[in-house]
């Protein structure tokens, strides 16, 4: 995989080689200037190659997978030569409105967009006389796909958008069964915000031989670590709550050395009203499959875990890592502070140390061969705990009821009352799903699920406390 990380590369349109009524409309549309990704990407896109590229919602992407499409899209043709997958309805709208304006140059050109919340028979009767460019939700076209009123087979151009928000809200499995029924002959773009092992895994089966760039700031890590002295004799759970109301972390990941000390932390943080939960061995599978969506998903706040409990846990943009004590094996203080701050993103690392340890504080400087800033604690914060962006519905229905991501996306944004923008991860179990959606927005969904239908089927559905 070849690998582009110079985000300062800027330059005009007109130096790529693309047809002239694309170039002429980008004037019209006051395009001149390339953005990072569509400097990076645009050359190799051209060119016909795999791409995956990594940016940030509002960096032009669209712009360079849409002029891409439209340089071999060939208009005499009706037949569906492009597909672009987007997580969200909403977003899927705003890349058919952006490759409609790209395309006004080239003349012809049909875009069609394809979400739930449309009436499906009437997008059958819109793909009856046919298309150039699909635009469309996973699930909507999977539904199109087994009701074959959609066929890929003269597909050229494959987009995967904004993949790494597909893979949160479950798409992966749908996304596959698409990818099944698609020409092994075509270009495939993947562009996506984070490089999570997840896209790193899908990239390795859909793309072949892909060039990787990055319009993302990848400065190294910065983490702010700090030595916290407990007052000796004092609860250190307390010395926790001062930290965690002065700094409000979003996310945050707590150790402690054992599993008796972890669960009794999540209970008091519990009880004192933080959304905080333990991962340890004692408890059941079932309990820590939860505990860990819930905590991806941001309806959870505070995981108390041991070392061998969040063993493998990967979870994007992690807050703040607090040492509740010193870790026994000092091996193991790096590879705990090491989970935030990752992507360039910053990040907070706590350790709480007593006088009576001091000496293992001592010793961890000398292991890591550099001090630590130490500090008191600040000021004990009367202010209520804070609480998480996300709540997390459980719904009693899943994979064994042929539930999938789009048939919940589906059901919360068809009225309209709901943005796709609001719901979060979507997790299918065999027997149930979770669902995460915004918090101020959580009350409305659940009257949604619990008054309508899922899938044709009354479903049960409650808020995890």
């Amino acid at each position: 995989m070849k690998v582009s990380l110079d985000n300062s590369n800027k330059q005009d349109f007109s130096g790529l080689n693309l047809a002239v009524g694309l170039l002429t409309n980008l004037a019209t549309l006051d395009y001149h200037r390339m953005t990072p990704i569509q400097a990076q990407s645009l050359p190799d896109i051209l060119a016909g190659r795999d791409v995956i590229g990594q940016a940030k919602t509002g960096s032009g992407k669209t712009v360079a997978f849409g002029l891409g499409l439209l340089q071999q899209l060939k208009s005499a043709e009706f037949t569906i030569q492009a597909l672009v997958l987007c997580p969200t309805r909403e977003l899927a709208d705003q890349v058919s409105r952006e490759i409609r304006r790209l395309a006004r140059g080239v003349g012809n050109v049909k875009v069609l967009t394809l979400c739930g919340g449309s009436p499906l028979k009437r997008q059958v009767d819109s793909l009856a006389h046919g298309a150039h460019i699909i635009v469309g939700t996973p699930g909507r076209i999977d539904d199109h796909l087994r009701k074959a009123s959609l066929s890929l087979s003269s597909l050229r151009v494959l987009v995967l958008d904004e993949a790494d928000r597909m893979l949160d809200m479950g798409f992966e499995e749908t996304v596959d069964a698409i990818l099944k029924q698609t020409p092994d002959e075509k270009q495939t773009l993947l562009f996506s915000a984070t490089y999570p092992p997840g896209i790193s895994k899908m990239a390795e089966r859909v793309l072949s031989n892909p060039i990787m760039v990055t319009a993302i700031d990848d400065a190294p890590a910065s983490i702010d670590e700090i030595l916290y002295k407990v007052p000796d004799g004092d609860d250190r759970t307390t010395s926790l709550i001062t930290l965690l109301k002065h700094y409000s972390p979003g996310s945050t990941l707590v150790f402690c050395n054992t599993r008796r000390e972890c669960q009794q932390v999540a209970n008091k943080l519990s009880q004192t009203g933080f959304s905080a939960l333990p991962l340890h061995g004692d408890l059941e599978q079932r309990v820590r499959d939860e505990t860990l969506n819930r905590f991806a998903n941001g309806s959870i706040s505070i995981l108390i875990a041991t070392d061998v409990a969040a063993r493998g846990l990967d979870i994007d943009a992690l807050d703040a890592v607090i040492n509740y004590q010193i870790a026994n094996d000092l091996e193991v203080h790096t590879h705990r502070i090491g989970r935030t701050g990752r992507a360039g993103n910053s990040g907070l690392a706590f350790t709480l140390f007593s006088d009576q340890d001091s000496y293992k504080a001592d010793l961890l400087e000398r292991y890591l061969q550099r001090k630590i800033q130490r500090r008191s604690l600040p000021a004990a914060s009367t202010a209520p705990p804070y609480k998480p962006a996300m709540e997390t519905l459980q719904i009693g229905a899943g994979r064994k009821q042929k539930i999938r991501p789009g048939d919940i996306l589906g059901a919360l944004t068809n009225s309209g009352a709901i943005q796709g923008t609001a719901i979060g991860k979507i997790h299918i179990a065999d027997q149930f799903s979770l669902v995460a959606v915004r918090r101020n927005e959580a009350e409305a969904a659940l009257n949604i699920l619990s008054e309508g239908k899922l899938k044709g089927r009354i479903v049960r559905a409650r808020r995890l406390r």
